[in-house]
């Protein structure tokens, strides 16, 4: 996954465009995006674009309103015949919520977690692996998370996250990696701001994110871009790799006049790993 493109399950005309996007994972959304008296029609839709198979080589997962509102079983039983590749569960409070989920499926699929929402789940986060599997993935959120703290904004006049949503991001970003899925960086609300977001997602690759949310088809192209190795980055990887292929069994080498040590070659592998996935 690279980039995962949110689409409110109730729009026909929505769901059309997000499907002939180049989005990897498109989100059947069921929760935020839908008002309470188009949910129905939104698991209608949902089931029925799920049905209809119309993937490629794209995954559809579908994200689910949490058990506290009263609506998931209804959820669950409108999407869960028609096979979606997996779901999301939002306002997640750590893996119990993971595994509570999961049992209540009659065939399991891979979760992702949006897990920085509230307070109290900035505590819980340590807890995700015990959900592995069914979880793949971890997302982290500012929205909902300013909302529970009672906060006036998450950013501050220059566009900068302030402190609490940075720690959310960081510590999202540390659990995903100790539980060994894959840390997912959130949405940028502006998507008429295509130079913002490619800095964004440039500083969320830099940091260690593999992927990231969009609200909007043309953010697409920018997030797939940035979250595929460049040419450059490839280059380089291969030539750690090279270098200590040729020093044998050496913990160090030298190229360039720059030091390259064992954890510099596990990045280079994982980078090659990813770009041979992301061919462009």
């Amino acid at each position: 996954m690279r980039s995962l493109l949110f689409v409110p399950a109730d729009s026909e005309r929505k769901l059309a465009k997000a499907l002939a996007s180049a989005a990897d994972v498109v989100i059947l959304d069921l929760e935020d995006s839908v008002a309470p008296e188009r949910k129905e029609t939104a698991r209608r839709l949902a089931a029925e674009c799920l049905s209809q198979g119309q993937r490629g080589e794209r995954q559809l997962f579908v994200r689910i309103n949490p058990d506290s509102t009263g609506l998931l079983a209804a959820d669950l039983a409108a999407v869960m015949s028609a096979g979606p590749d997996g779901l999301m569960l939002p306002k997640a409070g750590g893996g119990k919520d993971v595994l509570q989920l999961v049992q209540r499926l009659e065939r399991t699929v891979p979760v992702i977690a949006i897990a920085t929402e509230t307070a109290a789940a900035m505590f819980s986060l340590a807890s995700y692996a015990q959900a592995v599997p069914p979880l793949v993935g971890m997302v982290w959120g500012a929205e909902d998370l300013s909302s529970d703290l009672g906060a006036l904004a998450s950013r501050d006049a220059a566009g900068r996250l302030t402190d609490p949503y940075r720690m959310a991001r960081t510590l999202c970003l540390l659990g995903a990696r100790a539980a060994g899925v894959e840390p997912i960086d959130t949405v940028y609300l502006d998507f008429r701001d295509p130079d913002g977001l490619a800095r964004e997602c440039e500083a969320a690759m830099r940091d260690g994110f593999s992927a990231k949310l969009a609200i909007h088809p043309d953010q697409i192209d920018i997030i797939n871009d940035a979250f595929t190795p460049s040419a450059a980055a490839i280059a380089e990887a291969r030539a750690v790799i090279e270098a200590f292929a040729a020093a044998g069994d050496a913990g160090v080498v030298a190229i360039g006049g720059r030091m390259f040590d064992i954890p510099h070659r596990r990045r280079a592998e994982k980078l090659l790993a990813r770009a041979e996935k992301y061919r462009r």
